[in-house]
C-alpha cells in the first residue's frame, strides 16, 4: 500500500499529463497531431492501470492493460492507416 500524500502526487501529475493531451487533441492544427494525442491518452491510462496494479498487488489491472494496449495499438495502426489514404 502506497502512502495516500504519494498516491495524491501521483495522480496530480497523471491528471495534468491528461489535461495536456487533451489540449493537444482540441488545438491540433492536422488529424496525427489529434491521433498522437489520443495515443497519449491510451498510454498514460495503460501506464496508471499497471502502476495501480503494482501498488495494490493486484494482478488483473495488468492483465486488463495488456489487453487494452493491445486494442489501443491496432486502433492507432487503422487510424494511420486511414489517414494515409489507404484501404483497410
Amino acid at each position: 500500500m502506497i502512502p495516500f500524500d504519494t498516491f495524491i502526487i501521483v495522480i496530480g501529475a497523471i491528471t495534468l499529463a491528461v489535461v495536456m493531451a487533451i489540449i493537444r487533441i482540441v488545438r491540433g492544427p492536422t488529424a496525427p497531431d489529434r491521433v498522437v494525442g489520443l495515443d497519449t491518452i491510451n498510454t498514460i491510462v495503460i501506464s496508471s492501470m499497471v502502476l495501480f496494479g503494482a501498488a495494490y498487488n493486484q494482478v488483473i489491472y495488468i492483465d486488463v492493460a495488456i489487453v487494452y494496449a493491445l486494442l489501443s495499438f491496432i486502433s492507432t495502426l487503422f487510424i494511420a492507416k486511414y489517414l494515409e489514404g489507404g484501404k483497410f
